[in-house]
């Protein structure tokens, strides 16, 4: 089989033009680097899509813990009017403050992702590697304790101020706010990373990646001349019998 056939038969197997650098060293050598590239992109755009999860799993338990001190401040409102309420009354209704404060700091201290803690201020940042180059983002964590909120010791069997859970509330809705920007953030990125990698993609595949049609048609160019070769050589080969005999009657004679 010759060169050029073996040649065309590589690279339909393969899918690829260029399969070493005899091929072509210079091709060869950026495509590779354009594959790592994409290849950096793509985990990028994995990482960054990781630190969604990590977001909205944040997102989740900020959530139910608006909905908590929500109901906290009802009660608070409600005990406001201590006038008219004695103090079972009051104690009772602190009872379930107290539950919904135990509620809060469970989650706080429970909220995780893949093991790691993420609203009880043992974490305030996570780094991303959102980027080819393996940096990119910068995640804040929220620090969501009953301390850090400001309600440890919020009772409304003695003085209180429902400005402690409107701050708690203010708290938690800001840093509900800075999720979604950070979200949106990584959105943006994961757009990008695939755009980029769809783009370094084709410049791969327009350097290294096989043109079947036009290949095809040299296999069967290669064929035919292969064959007329072979011809060819076996035509020679009887002419040379050929002579070889007449020289030999000749010889006789």
């Amino acid at each position: 089989m010759s060169v050029n056939l073996n040649t065309n038969y590589r690279n339909l197997s393969t899918g690829y033009k260029i399969n070493s650098a005899a091929d072509d060293a210079a091709g060869l050598s950026i495509s590779e680097k354009i594959k790592n590239q994409k290849n950096g992109y793509d985990v990028g755009t994995e990482n960054a899509e990781r630190g969604n999860s990590v977001l909205n799993v944040a997102d989740g338990a900020l959530s139910t813990m608006y909905d908590s001190l929500s109901r906290i401040r009802e009660i608070g409102v409600k005990a406001s009017n201590s006038a008219i309420y004695s103090k079972d009354e009051l104690s009772m209704m602190q009872a379930e403050i107290d539950q919904i404060k135990q509620g809060i700091a469970d989650i706080a201290k429970n909220t995780q992702f893949n093991g790691l803690k993420l609203l009880d201020g043992s974490m305030a940042t996570m780094e991303l590697a959102t980027n080819p180059n393996g940096v990119g983002h910068e995640m804040e964590m929220v620090n969501a304790s009953l301390e850090e909120l400001g309600i440890a010791d919020f009772d409304v069997t003695k003085k209180f101020d429902l400005k402690d859970i409107d701050n708690a509330l203010k708290k938690v809705s800001s840093a509900q706010s800075g999720i979604g920007a950070q979200s949106n953030r990584l959105a943006y990125t994961i757009m990008n990373n695939q755009n980029t990698s769809y783009n370094l993609d084709s410049a791969f595949s327009s350097l290294r990646d096989t043109d079947m049609a036009e290949e095809m048609s040299e296999l069967y160019k290669n064929k035919i001349l292969e064959q007329v070769q072979l011809n060819m050589q076996k035509k020679r080969a009887e002419q040379e019998e050929q002579k070889r005999k007449v020289i030999q009657v000749n010889n006789l004679h």
